[in-house]
């Protein structure tokens, strides 16, 4: 097998080979960093580096695979990429921030604390706009990441190096966190699976483990590598009060779909659809019926100015605060994009929450309906393929269709399933665009049933694989 090959492997396939005896982690980790340094300068999702650390920690785990019996840790030996925003204790984390740029951690997520305790290696952290406030990925501290499917394009954000990483083969898995779209958005635009968890699915790091809109979840190539690793992040902890009980495994086997209703909204919010987008989403349809699905398109009456409104003050009653303090201190070394955000606090009144959570209660009352009837809600991820590469979109309007389309929280449709945030979402690649970069399909659950949202996505990647060949990546 290739080195090439080896970077493509899933990382089930690798933990199985590992197992066998047939492919040592130490070998998988140096051809991985052997790509990185190849590709890595053209995509830019790697910030911080760890090769040397990375490849001693791959002979510890390669000792340990050749002297058990097979049973070892989950992720024993897997090159695992870190999203830098997650805090590992004396370690570099710099929010993609010049403020941060020399910050050690002084803690550990707890997500991420199980991802370690689980044996993988993390040899980098991945790219990510300044604070995470962005459906794209640039800053002043990192420069610009790049999809590796066409890199004028965007990865997309706030998880764009760890999309990047998984789309490139620099990586097994890589983490990510979603607050408006952050796991969704470069999932779709590098073509990889990405799963935003419900809401206290997976515990994180306070303040924002209680801030209902944060999800930190897993990215990776396949569904089956998806899964594996949600099942080390899932689960209630002593540290965070919003996590649920009991913790939920998704199964090795997930079965097929035969028989379930699905409902298809093309789409969800009156939005400007790419045609691309629109063409692929339906035939990502099609290719569940043929699966042995009911697939009845349906309306869900709501509308994207309410669904600005509700964002706007959420954002700039919890999220924007946090970064308006740092504004107000270190202005000149903030990104445009940072400041943009801050300045949501400015025109967030004292009432507009209340009338968020008003919009958010009957955006549900009509998805709960529609979940009395189907299983799963199929839609487009994005309403476009990708955004322009180091566009940050803040003296000029993001356009769709010709269409301007206004601030981001007027476009972004992942936004819907975080103010929806106990229903679990995947996003899978459901084709290409005629610009090169992929289109993605957002499989949505009902509340907190993962494991259908696993059970569709694992049938519609039986039907649409991706990665399996060179026809199926990026031509970097």
């Amino acid at each position: 097998m290739s080195d090439t090959e080896l970077c493509y492997l899933s990382a089930s396939a690798a933990l199985g080979r590992f197992k066998a005896r047939q492919l040592s982690p130490v070998e998988l980790m140096r051809a991985v960093i052997a790509r990185a340094e190849k590709v890595d300068p053209k995509i830019n999702a790697f910030p911080i580096k760890h090769y040397e650390r990375a490849l001693e920690q791959a002979k510890a785990a390669e000792a340990k695979y050749m002297k058990t019996d097979g049973r070892v840790r989950p992720l024993e030996g897997l090159p695992v990429a870190i999203k830098d925003e997650a805090y590992i204790k004396g370690e570099r984390m710099t929010n993609g921030s010049l403020i941060y740029k020399d910050n050690i951690s002084t803690e550990t997520n707890p997500s991420i604390d199980r991802v370690l305790k689980a044996g993988a290696i993390v040899h980098a952290r991945t790219a990510t706009p300044e604070f995470s406030c962005a459906p794209f990925t640039h800053s002043k501290l990192w420069g610009i990441t790049r999809t590796p499917w066409n890199l004028r394009y965007s990865c997309g954000g706030s998880s764009g190096g760890s999309g990047a990483s998984l789309a490139a083969g620099t990586s097994a898995l890589a983490s990510g966190s979603d607050i408006g779209g952050s796991i969704r958005i470069p999932a779709s635009m590098c073509g990889v699976v990405g799963f935003k968890p419900p809401f206290g699915r997976n515990p994180d790091s306070p303040p924002f483990n209680l801030e209902q809109y944060n999800h930190i979840g897993p990215m990776a190539r396949t569904v089956a590598d998806c899964a594996i690793f949600q099942n080390v992040m899932a689960g209630p902890h002593p540290d965070d009060i919003a996590t649920v009980r009991p913790k939920l495994r998704i199964p090795g086997d997930l079965g097929d779909i035969r028989g379930w209703r699905i409902a298809l909204c093309a789409n969800p919010a009156q939005y400007d659809i790419d045609p691309d987008v629109a063409k692929n989403t339906l035939a990502a349809a099609e290719l569940l019926r043929a699966a042995g699905a009911t697939v009845d398109e349906v309306e869900l009456g709501w509308d994207r100015d309410a669904v600005a409104r509700a964002a706007h003050a959420h954002y700039g009653t919890i999220f924007a605060p946090s970064i308006a303090a740092f504004a107000r201190k270190h202005r000149k070394l903030m990104n445009d994009y940072t400041l943009a955000f801050a300045e949501l606090t400015k025109t967030t009144g004292k009432g507009d929450y209340l009338e968020g959570l008003l919009i958010e209660a009957g955006m549900y009352r009509s998805l709960g309906a529609l979940f009395q009837k189907y299983r799963i809600l199929l839609c487009p991820t994005l309403p476009l393929p990708a955004t322009k590469a180091g566009e940050s979109y803040v003296k000029r309007q993001l356009r769709i269709n010709g269409k301007p389309q206004g601030g981001i929280e007027r476009w972004l449709m992942t936004i819907c399933f975080n103010i929806a945030s106990r229903c679990p979402v995947i996003s899978m690649p459901s084709g290409l665009a005629s610009n090169g970069v992929p289109t993605g399909l957002s499989i949505v659950g009902r509340t907190y049933d993962d494991v259908s949202v696993f059970r569709a996505a694992a049938a519609f990647e039986r039907a649409h694989p991706w990665y399996t060949t060179p026809a199926l990546r990026p031509k970097l």
